[in-house]
């Protein structure tokens, strides 16, 4: 690594997690908080729940298996929705028809790196599951995400029926545990530093900076 290169922070995360949605925003924020430091981001994938069926499972059925049902469920997600709304996130649980298995979702993750658009691609993926409770599911529901951060949906939907880049997804899986991920969102910071939860930005600013003034080969 040359001294020049822009500092990376890993984002491992779920798309079907709201507090990863909630840690994009903080991330960003932090971010601004440190305008003279140049980063790159590199988006990698965990599951919450690889034992979903691919096709996904009902909502209700997932609620009432996860929480004991609806009315615990909605007790679990209100420091979600609070916080949420402090990050300008307007969750909409209650949208939500299907709970997914979202190996498909990091497939598509992985293939918008090669477009540079992989904070787009997982915004828009965060967004249409929970603000517009879309099935991630569904191929075509990933082929318009693709075609909306400007990706070559044809070719994702070329891709999508295929095997194409889920050996490469499994094994960032099982990289991500084998290195201590048990929960996300999860910031690794120059692959020295890791950062487990959605923290305030001024703690994800301050670990930003720390690594960037103790990075090998640093004058500072």
């Amino acid at each position: 690594m040359e001294e020049g290169d822009p500092l990376r922070i890993d984002i491992v995360s779920d798309v079907m997690c709201p507090w990863c949605y909630i840690g994009k925003r903080r991330l960003e924020k932090a971010l601004a908080e440190v305008p003279d430091i140049a980063v790159s981001l590199r988006w990698m994938p965990f599951q919450l729940d690889e034992t979903l069926p691919p096709e996904g499972k009902d909502r209700a059925q997932y609620l009432n298996e996860k929480f004991g049902g609806a009315e615990r469920a909605e007790a679990a997600y209100e420091p979600v929705r609070a916080a949420g709304a402090a990050e300008d996130i307007p969750f909409a649980f209650d949208r939500i028809r299907k709970s997914p298995n979202t190996l498909d979702c990091h497939r598509l993750i992985l293939w918008s790196r090669a477009e540079n658009a992989q904070s787009e691609m997982a915004e828009r993926l965060f967004q249409l599951y929970f603000v517009e409770g879309a099935d991630l599911t569904d191929p075509e529901t990933l082929i318009q995400a693709a075609d909306d951060v400007g990706m070559m949906s044809d070719l994702v939907a070329e891709l999508l029926p295929t095997d194409s880049d889920k050996d490469k997804v499994q094994r960032d899986l099982d990289n991500a545990r084998a290195i201590g991920v048990s929960g996300v969102p999860c910031f690794i910071i120059d692959e020295r530093f890791m950062v487990m939860g959605a923290e305030a930005p001024e703690t994800l600013a301050a670990a930003i900076r720390h690594a960037h003034e103790t990075r090998p080969g640093s004058d500072t």
